[in-house]
């Protein structure tokens, strides 16, 4: 576990980087239908923001604060590009995506308390 934990906390912005591109891209790309996936949408945001934030609060960098409002930030963007792609934008899913963020954020902060950076 902590071998983990060390290597997302080494490698912390390319995994952010990527983890965003992939939802970005998930949640921009033009779809004719919605797949059917279990579960709901809104708790699919809540995962992928918890998810997204992970790397950054592990390593907590200086300026935390800052990136996770710009996660927000960019979530509430996604939110009002989608409609121009063919896909629904809502404010319940930018909720969904808030709620992921400061879910991840308190899961980081109790794995910081038990397994602390080296």
């Amino acid at each position: 576990m902590s071998r983990l934990l060390q290597l997302v906390r080494d490698y912390w912005v390319i995994i952010s980087i990527i983890l965003f591109v992939v939802i970005a891209s998930l949640s921009l790309t033009p779809l004719p239908k919605m797949p059917s996936v279990p579960g709901t949408d809104k708790i699919h945001h809540f995962i992928a923001y918890g998810v997204l934030v992970l790397p950054l609060m592990l390593k907590q960098p200086r300026y935390w604060f800052i990136v996770f409002i710009a996660y927000a930030v960019l979530s509430g963007a996604i939110e009002l590009i989608q409609p121009q792609v063919n896909r629904y934008g809502e404010w319940l899913d930018m909720l969904a995506n808030t709620g992921g963020l400061i879910c991840g954020a308190a899961i980081a902060y109790f794995i910081n308390r038990f397994y602390p950076a080296r």
